[in-house]
């Protein structure tokens, strides 16, 4: 069965479509209108080894804001599709991962739960033209639509850009992880049956 999903969503406000292979090759093709966004996803698929296509048009003449957000909402719910009723799946996936003087700590439990812990304090306002306070309104989107429980936790780090790399690099490795299928696992990893 082939893990895949296209999502589309279009409002006053954006305009994205996402298509996800979680079993690939960590092929990208993104194109947001926002570079250091683009920068992140590549990585996401790059180290996730995702293969993603992903098509965002935003109101960036109010801000990035809605575009990152919906951004997330997409990506979470490619996720969530595309893992086919979580059958097999590893569903617990960790990572601590460094990016110079950056360390991420990332975990995941693909619960049904959306929860988010985010302790990561980015040490600048902006990495370019990009507010690194959206950052987390990406996670929420993201946590809130694929249903998981997800810990960030940036434990060290100077360099804004290496403490959102290494955030993301981490995600990649922990999604990863828990998405992958455990040939043991014969029914959904759960003592209630479902997820």
């Amino acid at each position: 069965m082939q893990r895949s999903s296209t999502i589309k969503r279009k409002t006053k406000e954006t305009d994205i479509q996402i298509e996800l292979n979680v079993d690939g090759q960590g092929k990208a093709d993104i194109s947001t209108e926002i570079p250091f966004v683009d920068h992140m996803l590549d990585l996401l698929a790059k180290h996730g080894l995702f293969d993603l296509k992903i098509r965002a048009k935003g109101d960036l003449e109010v801000d990035a804001h809605h575009t990152v957000e919906d951004i997330g909402i997409c990506l979470g719910q490619a996720f969530r599709a595309g893992l086919k009723g979580k059958k097999g799946i590893r569903r617990f996936g960790c990572s601590i991962l460094p990016m110079d003087e950056a360390l991420a700590m990332i975990s995941i439990d693909i619960s049904g739960r959306p929860h988010l812990f985010f302790d990561a304090e980015i040490p600048a306002e902006y990495i370019g033209n990009f507010d690194t306070s959206l950052v987390i309104e990406f996670f929420h989107a993201f946590v809130n639509h694929f249903a998981v429980t997800l810990h960030v936790k940036l434990l060290s780090g100077k360099n804004a850009h290496h403490c959102v790399e290494a955030i993301f690099k981490g995600l990649a490795k922990a999604v990863d992880m828990a998405t992958q299928i455990d040939s043991r696992m014969k029914d959904v990893p759960s003592t209630k049956g479902e997820i």
